[in-house]
């Protein structure tokens, strides 16, 4: 079962928790910082990483799509002395910004944060009635719109696949009867649908509209491709010595993570679905253990830290290799340009 990092959580422990940044001290022990150093934080959020970064001595170049996380680091950025950019992009586009002499190190958190959840107007929880929208970048294509406009057979795709979710197809034609007579518009108006055609047992720690709100956030904000792109992009501008650390919170996301650094382990011909012709050198070595989760401590303080993991990797000097998603083997999911086709 996946266990989503926002939604989930904080419901099974009585609401809404503080955005706390995850594997804080790890984060930083595994990129060995320093002054000299320059770092990017692909996922500024609230500025834990960054700042932690920061007090260690490093430069930091930090990324966010959010416009409203850019606007809350203004103060974090004024007090740096000119050590901290912060910078309105998606970290798949981290080679663009990244300084033309390389970087030592690239931190990634995946996923929303808890001050996105909790902010009614962005759509991603129904613990508080919104607009049904779950864009991190408050641009593009909405979950109303997915919802709304989505052939039901890739609703079915996408609730089963990124959500994980069981009832998928029960849901899904659901939801098609339902929009025909009035369309979704709010979070808690799309809860009420899914709760109705899977009602909550009393042994369930979640609600039942958890895994495909974590399904369409994840699509909206095409979080497995961004994930995959990011990964590529820090192999092409991380010098050689240099460390890339993500932090993930659930399955899909670990298990992308995971096969990036096996593949980049040099003992692998790349994609999947062809035989190993010859080996390849390795473009990054392990960087500390293969996985490290969150102490008991850090899980009873942090509740978002439970399902937390944190992989690293050391760049070797070996030229960077071609993106090939293949190696993920991820589904062809239906395409935002494709809704209401």
């Amino acid at each position: 079962m996946v266990a989503d990092r926002g939604e989930a959580q904080a419901e099974a422990d009585g609401g809404p928790v503080r955005h706390i940044p995850v594997l804080l001290n790890e984060v930083v022990a595994v990129l060995n910082t320093g002054p000299g150093k320059t770092i990017l934080d692909g996922t500024f959020g609230a500025g834990g990483y960054s700042g932690a970064l920061l007090d260690a001595g490093a430069t930091v170049v930090a990324l966010d799509r959010d416009p409203s996380a850019i606007a809350g680091g203004a103060p974090l950025v004024a007090a740096s002395a000119g050590r901290l950019s912060l910078v309105h992009a998606r970290f798949s586009d981290l080679a663009a910004q990244a300084p033309a002499g390389g970087l030592d190190g690239v931190v990634l958190d995946i996923g929303v944060s808890s001050m996105q959840i909790d902010e009614a107007e962005r759509g991603f929880s129904f613990q508080k009635d919104g607009p049904l929208d779950m864009r991190m970048s408050s641009a593009g294509v909405s979950a109303a719109d997915v919802v709304n406009r989505a052939k039901t057979g890739d609703l079915i795709r996408i609730f089963g696949f990124l959500g994980e979710e069981r009832q998928a197809g029960r849901i899904a034609r659901a939801i098609e009867k339902r929009r025909a007579e009035k369309p979704f518009a709010t979070t808690r108006d799309l809860a009420n649908l899914i709760e109705t055609v899977t009602p909550r047992k009393a042994t369930d720690r979640i609600h039942p509209a958890t895994r495909v709100f974590q399904a369409l956030r994840i699509f909206v904000n095409d979080e497995l491709g961004e994930l995959a792109a990011a990964l590529f992009a820090a192999e092409r501008v991380l010098k050689p010595g240099g460390v890339l650390a993500v932090v993930t919170f659930h399955s899909l996301e670990d298990r992308i993570v995971k096969t990036f650094f096996q593949d980049r382990s040099g003992k692998a011909s790349g994609s999947r679905h062809l035989p190993v012709v010859h080996q390849r050198a390795a473009t990054f070595a392990p960087a500390g253990k293969a996985m490290i989760t969150a102490t008991e401590d850090e899980s009873a303080r942090n509740p978002r830290a439970r399902s937390a993991k944190l992989r690293a990797g050391l760049r070797t000097a070996a030229p960077f290799e071609a993106d090939d998603l293949s190696i993920f083997d991820l589904p062809d999911l239906a395409t935002l340009g494709k809704l209401g086709g």
